[in-house]
């Protein structure tokens, strides 16, 4: 039996790639929310410049999530999942050394591509790529890991900055990300590429949707409702205290209420992980868009309960991504997983880096309440294409059960 396959083994994988997932979600996605003022601060450079590295990053890594996919594919999780630790490492102190915003940007270049090679979806391709079919545990059991990026990465950012101050806050990540990252990824990952699902799978086998005459139906359709996920998703939690704000909210309520997202997230992965084996990763996301849609429809009417819009909201955004990664798998098989989850994430994060500036102008140029209305409507729409993507794959589905 290989490393990988028993249950130490994969919880040693799990555990690894969980600590890599929070350091890497906490120096990227998450970082502007307490580097960005003390950044504005010290170097006087407009925070709309400061801000717009994460959207550098993301731009970078949907760029490169199809390659991504293919290199997972050939090369197996290894040798992809190893650079992302370096690339995060380069692209930091490339900040912290920062003197003029050309140079800040072209650092977040790098840090894409250490997004690009380290976050959910080239995890995910990496996991489907290791495991096959039964991959879908280890992805659940990966985003509870993820789920607490903000919740130890953001006090931990604000010690830094406070007692050695941004620049070498940075440094000191990326030596977290060589020094820990690194070497808990290469003491678990497996070093050989193992044969492929195809080469695995019997030829009597049955052929999942990817065979049937509406795949291409079927792709589009995952590839925009994930994308209207991400893009509603990354408005919400950017302008999540302006609009509890501007529910009523004063600005301490508003913190005190925030703080509710990050378990509502784990909460609900942890009732997927749970019951998620019973039924059929459709249902996931299908829930998933529906939470989200019924927070966002309470909070464009006005409901008074900010509690229940932000717990409903959150455990819809939060199970989305173990959706991401384990619908994809169940709907199209290991065969090609890594390399279509690639070109699944391509979309989704171009309009996740694009979504807040989007956002913030939507703000600015017509109010939280259209931007609400707007933001609902598309969660609607998105729920109804949920609903259309569950009729065309119903023959599927009653295959699988």
């Amino acid at each position: 039996m290989e490393p990988e396959s028993s249950s130490s083994g994969r919880a040693a994988i799990i555990a690894a790639l969980g600590f890599a997932q929070i350091l890497a979600w906490g120096t990227s996605f998450y970082f502007p929310a307490v580097f960005a003022e003390p950044i504005v601060r010290d170097t006087g450079w407009s925070l709309g410049v400061v801000v717009s590295g994460t959207t550098i990053g993301l731009l970078v890594a949907g760029l490169v999530s199809p390659q991504v996919g293919r290199l997972i594919d050939t090369y197996g999780a290894r040798p992809v999942l190893l650079a992302s630790p370096f690339l995060y490492a380069a692209g930091l102190c490339g900040v912290a050394l920062a003197a003029v915003p050309a140079a800040y940007l072209a650092s977040w270049l790098v840090l894409g591509l250490g997004m690009g090679t380290g976050l959910y979806d080239a995890v995910f391709a990496a996991l489907g790529r290791i495991y096959g079919r039964e991959a879908r545990a280890p992805i659940t059991n990966l985003t509870l890991f993820g789920g607490f990026a903000s919740t130890i990465c953001w006090p931990l950012s604000a010690f830094m900055i406070e007692h050695i101050g941004w620049r070498d806050a940075c440094f000191v990540y990326a030596g977290l990300h060589l020094l820990l990252s690194l070497p808990f990824q290469a003491a678990v990952l497996p070093r050989r590429v193992s044969e492929s699902a195809e080469d695995r799978a019997p030829e009597s086998a049955p052929r999942p949707v990817n065979h049937l005459p509406k795949e291409g139906a079927v792709l589009v359709l995952l590839a925009t409702v994930m994308s209207l996920t991400a893009g509603v998703g990354a408005v919400v939690i950017v302008q999540l205290l302006i609009i509890l704000q501007a529910r009523g909210a004063d600005y301490a309520a508003a913190v005190a209420l925030g703080t509710l997202f990050g378990p509502a997230q784990v909460a609900a992965r942890l009732l997927e992980r749970m019951l998620g084996s019973r039924y059929h990763p459709i249902w996931t996301l299908l829930a998933s868009c529906a939470l989200m849609a019924a927070g966002l429809l309470l909070l464009s009417c006005g409901f008074r309960v900010l509690v229940l819009t932000i717990i409903l909201y959150g455990a819809g955004y939060g199970v989305s991504w173990i959706a991401r990664g384990t619908l994809p798998l169940a709907l199209f098989g290991p065969v090609r997983f890594p390399r279509l989850m690639g070109k699944l994430a391509f979309p989704s994060l171009v309009v996740q880096a694009l979504a807040p500036s989007v956002g913030a102008l939507l703000i600015e140029r017509n109010g939280i309440e259209i931007t609400l209305s707007v933001l609902t409507a598309l969660a609607l729409v998105n729920l109804l294409l949920m609903g259309t993507l569950a009729v065309i794959c119903r023959r599927q589905l009653t295959i699988a059960t």
